[in-house]
C-alpha cells in the first residue's frame, strides 16, 4: 500500500509504501539504500516530531505511522520512502489505519514478543514528566497536557486496544499555534504545515474551517504520539504510562531510562483463551 502527501516539517512531497515483512523482522524504514530500524536508540531528533537516523540517512515524523501499526498490533513491516519524511496526510493516523484495513493482515507462525514493565521508571523535564509502571496486562495510557489560551488543560485515560485507537485517537490531528509559526519556520520546522494537515489555534480557538473533531482533540493527539513513540521500544509494552506536559523528547528519554534501569523484561505475550496460539502480524502480501 502506498500513501502520498506532504511532509509537515520539510514541506516537500513525500510518499510511503508499507510492505509485508517476516516474523521477528520488526518495523524497518528503507530510505534510499539505507535501512533504519524503528528503535529508540535510532532517534536523533525529537523536537515537534520523532526522527530516526542511521548511517547518514534519516526519516522524520514517524510517530503517526508507528502509532497506527502498534495500535493495530502489526509487529512486522517494511516501510519504503522516496524522501526523508513520512507524509503528514491530514495530521492524524486516519489514512494509515484506512490503508492498513484495505491491505489486510496476516498472522505469522511465531510467538509475539513483548516487554513487561517490572518496576516503575520516571523522567522529568522542568514541569513535565513521564513514567512507566507495572500493570497486569496490556498498555494503559494516562496523558495530561497544559497549554495557554484556548487549549488549556486536558487529560485522557484509556487502555490501548485496536477498537479504542480507531474510535478515540486515530482521527485526532497534530496541532499548533499561529503565533509560533514564524519562529518554527526559522528553525526549519513546520514548513509544510497548513490547515489541511494541522489543527491551528489563535488566541480565540481553532481557525480551521471545520473546527475540532473532538472537544479535547489536542490531548487525544498527544496520546496518539505517545503510542507511536512507545512503539520504538521494539516490541509492545505491558504496563501503565502516565505523563504530564510530556512530548516526544520525554517519551524517548523514558524508554532509554527504562532500558538502562532494567525496568523492562522480555516475555512472550499470553495467547487469548479463544486462540490456540498468539503470533506477530504483518501486512497481507
Amino acid at each position: 500500500m502506498t500513501l502520498v502527501g506532504q511532509g509537515v516539517h520539510g514541506g516537500r512531497r513525500a510518499s510511503v509504501t508499507i510492505a509485508p515483512a517476516g516474523a521477528d523482522a520488526g518495523v524497518v524504514f528503507n530510505v534510499g539504500s539505507a535501512e533504519i530500524e524503528s528503535h529508540w536508540s535510532r532517534v536523533d531528533a525529537s523536537k515537534l516530531r520523532t526522527r530516526l537516523a542511521c548511517g547518514g540517512a534519516s526519516v522524520s515524523t514517524v510517530e503517526h505511522l508507528m502509532a497506527a501499526l502498534a495500535a493495530l498490533r502489526i509487529d512486522n513491516a517494511l516501510v519504503l520512502l522516496d524522501g526523508d519524511e513520512v507524509p503528514a496526510m491530514d495530521g492524524s493516523a486516519r489514512d494509515f489505519v484506512s490503508a492498513i484495513d484495505e491491505a489486510g493482515l496476516v498472522t505469522l507462525a511465531a510467538p509475539r514478543r513483548c516487554w513487561r514493565v517490572v518496576k516503575s521508571t520516571r523522567v522529568t523535564d522542568g514541569a513535565g514528566w513521564a513514567e512507566l509502571r507495572p500493570a497486569e496486562a496490556g498498555l494503559h495510557l494516562d496523558v495530561e497536557i497544559a497549554f495557554p489560551g484556548p487549549v488549556g488543560r486536558q487529560r485522557l485515560s484509556l487502555d490501548l486496544t485496536p477498537e479504542n485507537f480507531r474510535r478515540e485517537l486515530a482521527d485526532a490531528r497534530s496541532f499548533g499555534f499561529l503565533n509560533d509559526a514564524e519562529r518554527l519556520w526559522r528553525e526549519s520546522l513546520a514548513l509544510g504545515a497548513n490547515l489541511d494537515n494541522t489543527l491551528v489555534f489563535d488566541e480565540r480557538g481553532p481557525i480551521n474551517p471545520q473546527g475540532l473533531r473532538f472537544a479535547d482533540e489536542c490531548v487525544r493527539h498527544k496520546t496518539l504520539d505517545v503510542i507511536g513513540d512507545l512503539a520504538l521500544a521494539g516490541a509492545p509494552i505491558i504496563g501503565a504510562f502516565r505523563s504530564y506536559r510530556g512530548g516526544h523528547a520525554l517519551n524517548i528519554a523514558l524508554l532509554e531510562a527504562a532500558a538502562r534501569d532494567g525496568a523492562l523484561t522480555p516475555e512472550f505475550e499470553r495467547a487469548p483463551k479463544e486462540n490456540a496460539t498468539d503470533a506477530g502480524r504483518s501486512l497481507s502480501p
